[in-house]
């Protein structure tokens, strides 16, 4: 690819800026000096920016542990993405946190695989600690492990386990708006706090709320095979 697209992607500067840092000597190619803005490099190619490397990355791919009062759309603010350190702009969350739900969410420029994960045939599970205004009722297991219907979707079964009266642990295979909130509102029960723990195999471990970190390839590699 051209030397000026490279960096632009990079998010260094805009083309017509990354030109006049070529003109100032700002930049090098394999330890020389670059001098043409349109000179053809690769993802290989080694490159400094006033003697900081700067790499190419295609994708990246990040998990948040979202806190509540941000948003899942970069229209309106507070966005998770504004919680993300990068260089690229095209970051998008694989599905969608209501504002006022915490937990994990995965963050990529990777258009193809969040298309996959968040498709009604992805299947992929979803766990949710769940906090509700009353008791659960004793049979909560039985009926989740069932269909639900509802007006838009019927659910698939789910697993429920139970921590307490008021509170315990929702895995879902879809992601439909509000899914468990309604889900418990058909047992009579409010729920007042919402935290997604697992999303498909990724797990909070070792996140603060409101901290992120990188996925490794395994996991990388693991959700491309879903």
């Amino acid at each position: 690819m051209r030397l000026d697209k490279f960096l632009a992607d990079m998010q260094v500067g805009t083309r017509s800026e990354v030109k006049k840092l070529i003109r100032q000597k700002a930049v090098t190619v394999d330890g020389t000096v670059a001098k043409d803005p349109g000179m053809n490099v690769s993802e290989n190619s080694n490159i400094t920016v006033n003697g900081e490397e700067v790499s190419y990355v295609r994708y990246e791919y990040f998990l948040l542990n979202k806190p509540q009062g941000y948003v899942c759309t970069r229209d309106y603010s507070p966005n998770v993405l504004q919680l993300i350190a990068s260089r690229d702009k095209n970051l998008n969350p694989a599905g969608r946190l209501d504002k006022d739900t915490e937990g994990a969410i995965l963050i990529t420029n990777d258009g193809q695989l969040v298309h996959r994960l968040i498709s009604p045939r992805g299947h992929v599970d979803k766990t949710y600690y769940v906090e509700t205004d009353r008791n659960i009722p004793a049979n909560a297991r039985e009926i989740f492990s069932k269909p639900m219907h509802f007006v838009d979707f019927t659910s698939e079964p789910a697993d429920y386990q139970p921590l307490d009266d008021r509170s315990g642990y929702l895995t879902v295979h879809e992601g439909k708006y509000h899914q468990v909130k309604r889900m418990f509102q058909q047992l009579g029960c409010e729920v007042t706090f919402l935290k997604r723990t697992v999303f498909a195999s990724l797990t909070l471990e070792g996140l603060e709320t409101g901290e992120y970190r990188p996925l490794s390839e395994d996991e990388i590699n693991y959700l491309k095979s879903l």
